[in-house]
């Protein structure tokens, strides 16, 4: 169902070309990343569930570690790509278009994610070295960090600083950037001597403002602290709101609160239902 409303999302943007803009190339991009993230962990998932198939050599569990790491990192810079967008968009609407045009969206949407896979690597690296001499029993539903590490029986200090470390400056560069266009961005709108215009102005907010709290309040607390191995229990429950539930809402909450997006989806299930309505079955002529 995740994937179908992602992939719903990116076709809408397709279809209307009103919607072929800077912020929903964007939008598109990030709906791809999530795409991506839920395809990394679920079917895994899934073949634990309905086969019973529950256990990944460690070639495998790497290997979805760093993409799980990559694709959070990289839609950390994408979220605050999307905010310095908007604040473009909002506080220097003059120059918006020649500020950000197709060279520049291409230019950020590719250093988002770029970004995010480079900042992983140097940490699956150095747990790939690890010597694994415990029950090799993975206490999540996925290969992430802290029940990874939990299974070394050599010293994790020092990777589990490193993590912190790359942790810490993916998010507080991504959370500066996006705070401190939010705060201009308020600027800005406190600035409009009318209630519709400023109602209209923080519209366009409203929605990746809802996402990028509900994605940083949860990485944050898995992965900006010092101590990687905390409570698994905890640990788990936070792991599904940023795997399963966020990936899912994302899509939901940018058409529900965009009138285009709307409009076009119900544009297109309409001409779809009536294409297929339309059709009817010819039967060949008897003698």
């Amino acid at each position: 169902l995740t994937l179908l409303e992602n992939v719903l999302l990116i076709v809408t943007i397709w279809l209307n070309s009103h919607l072929r803009t800077p912020m929903y190339f964007f939008l598109g991009n990030l709906s791809l990343l999530e795409i991506f993230y839920v395809s990394v962990t679920m079917p895994k998932l899934f073949s634990n569930l309905l086969l019973g198939e529950k256990t990944i050599t460690l070639g495998g569990c790497l290997a979805q570690l760093y993409f799980f790491l990559s694709l959070a990192s990289s839609e950390c810079f994408l979220l605050a790509t999307m905010a310095y967008d908007r604040y473009l968009a909002i506080c220097c609407p003059l120059h918006y278009t020649s500020l950000m045009n197709h060279t520049s969206c291409m230019t950020l949407s590719l250093v988002s994610w770029l970004g995010g896979f480079l900042a992983s690597f140097p940490s699956v690296v150095m747990i790939s070295n690890l010597q694994f001499c415990n029950k090799n029993t993975i206490r999540h539903f996925f290969c992430d960090l802290s029940p990874l590490l939990r299974l070394s029986c050599t010293d994790t200090s020092l990777i589990e600083l490193l993590d912190f470390v790359v942790a810490l400056a993916v998010l507080m560069t991504s959370l500066l950037v996006t705070g401190t266009s939010y705060i201009c961005i308020f600027c800005a709108v406190a600035k409009i001597p009318s209630a519709k215009g400023k109602h209209k102005a923080f519209s366009t907010c409203v929605s990746h403002l809802t996402v990028v709290s509900m994605f940083y309040a949860t990485t944050i607390f898995m992965y900006a602290r010092p101590k990687a191995i905390g409570t698994f229990d905890l640990n788990k429950m936070v792991s599904i709101l940023y795997t399963v539930v966020a990936p899912f809402l994302n899509p939901m909450i940018y058409s529900l609160r965009n009138r285009e997006v709307r409009e076009t989806l119900t544009r297109a299930t309409h001409s779809c239902f009536f294409s297929v309505g339309s059709k009817r079955l010819k039967l060949p002529k008897t003698s």
